[in-house]
């Protein structure tokens, strides 16, 4: 088993270190120590991405958690967990990490990140202790609630009878508890950029002493539009501090943030964005109102394992969650207007099996650490290439193999094109037999209509205004 933060196991690796181009957008530097051997290499010219091919079996040299020299807490804490090969995305950050350099690093969704910044943080602390006095040591700034639940959960698993606090800090939840133990200090704050700047403004959390800055899923936190309060929360803290900035993809929105945030940044790039092979990709043409009912079918012949369903807005997840369970599904949706008891309820059920299918928006879906899901069903397509090997990604995890199916309709041709471009190649069409593909459509579509608004009772019929009696006078009489 190997240290994947996010549920998913990677194959033991070598590594080496290629000449690297001369592009001051793909450095990619190993540090001295990490063995050099029979590693392959390939160099895509046009995008100066070096893309590493890790072998299923190797012969030789391991690299094992030994290597890194970690507090011997950290090295049982991490034999505890049963890991017992670092993936890449750790074995070249963590060194980098280790030393105090900002760090860069470009990979999947269930790489493992989460445990190559957390060892090392918690290592340097434990080596280099110091009281808090109602400050922190290490900020990680999350986007989504789920997801800053699961970096605390990996935290608390990783210090389990250590000296370390950790706290989180997000929306949905009250906010008295979360004050309290920023009052009282923690080694590790795990926060989203909006719950935290509330209890900045309110003097509950003092950063100033912050030497660890972890900016976890940059490329969704901008989707989210947290750009400004990022910035607004980078104001606060310490010039003199170690970013790590951690992202799965590189659009110019993270290009800026990173040259504005990173000094000097050790640049670590895992691969490229390709769902794993054990994956069957295959899309579904299907004119759009027989979309809800080809899922239906689907469904009954997926066999058994988890179903991850991707709509592109929170209503249309809410409305089809809905559908599937009055049609017999165990089903549950996540999207962001869900409570957080909401959120909570719908990610244990699906994670113990109480819920088969979930039904979410891409966003809501970042905090999902489900290792198992077997099949994936985009009802819509997301709308960048790199959204959708994210999505597929999330099945076919740890070797096992996993079905990608994606409902396709005709306003779909330019991203399906965008998709095969992405990986290289065209993605099978296939039809299901029996199925009535000629289905009229309604003279109007009123499957994921608003429900109307109740009507308000009638109010009850206005009573005439009763005469005012007479004033009396001081005597009793009316006058």
């Amino acid at each position: 088993m190997t240290a994947c933060g996010r549920g998913t196991a990677a194959i033991p690796i070598h590594l080496t270190r290629p000449r690297l181009p001369t592009d001051p957008d793909s450095p990619l530097s190993l540090p001295d120590r990490v063995p050099q051997r029979n590693a392959s290499c390939a160099l895509t010219a046009s995008q100066h991405v070096l893309r590493y091919e890790y072998p299923t079996h190797t012969k030789g040299f391991i690299l094992h958690f030994d290597s890194f020299d970690f507090h011997p807490s950290v090295l049982a804490a991490i034999k505890a967990q049963g890991y017992e090969s670092p993936t890449p995305i750790q074995s070249q950050a963590i060194p980098h990490v280790a030393q105090g350099r900002d760090v860069m690093g470009l990979a999947q969704t269930g790489t493992g990140k989460t445990a190559a910044f957390l060892l090392p943080i918690i290592d340097r602390f434990l080596k280099n202790p110091r009281p808090l006095r109602g400050s922190a040591r290490a900020l990680v700034i999350a986007p989504t609630r789920e997801l800053a639940e699961q970096i605390h959960d990996a935290a608390r698993a990783y210090t389990r009878g250590m000296k370390f606090r950790s706290a989180t800090v997000y929306g949905g939840v009250g906010m008295s508890p979360q004050t309290t133990n920023l009052r009282r200090g923690a080694d590790l704050i795990v926060a989203c950029p909006g719950r935290l700047l509330d209890h900045m403004n309110q003097g509950h959390c003092d950063l100033s002493g912050v030497e660890v800055l972890v900016l976890d899923e940059a490329d969704h936190m901008f989707d989210m539009g947290f750009l400004p309060d990022i910035r607004r929360i980078l104001s606060s803290l310490p010039q003199k501090r170690q970013t790590l900035l951690f992202s799965a993809t590189m659009p110019e929105s993270i290009k800026g943030l990173a040259s504005e945030t990173l000094k000097d940044p050790a640049v670590v790039r895992i691969g490229r964005d390709a769902p794993a092979q054990t994956i069957d990709q295959c899309l579904y043409p299907v004119p759009q109102h027989l979309k809800t009912k080809l899922l239906l079918t689907l469904l009954g012949t997926t066999g058994q394992g988890s179903v991850l369903v991707f709509t592109r807005t929170k209503h249309r997840a809410k409305r089809l969650a809905e559908q599937l369970s009055k049609s017999g599904h165990a089903a549950a949706c996540l999207q962001g207007n869900l409570s957080q008891n909401q959120r909570q309820k719908a990610m244990e059920g699906f994670r113990d099996g109480r819920f088969r299918v979930m039904v979410a928006t891409d966003i809501a879906a970042r905090g999902i650490d489900v290792s198992r899901v077997a099949h994936v069903i985009n009802y819509d397509l997301p709308d960048t290439p790199d959204t959708y090997t994210h999505r597929v990604g999330r099945t076919g995890r740890a070797e096992r193999e996993g079905q990608a199916h994606s409902l396709v309709t005709s306003d779909d041709v330019s991203m399906i094109r965008a998709i095969e471009r992405l990986l290289g190649k065209p993605i099978e069409r296939r039809r299901i037999d029996g199925f009535d593909y000629s289905a009229p459509a309604p003279a109007r579509d009123r499957e994921f209509e608003r429900p109307p608004l109740p009507r308000r009772p009638a109010a009850a019929p206005r009573q005439p205004r009763q005469p005012r009696p007479a004033k009396q006078n001081f005597y009793g009489r009316a006058g």
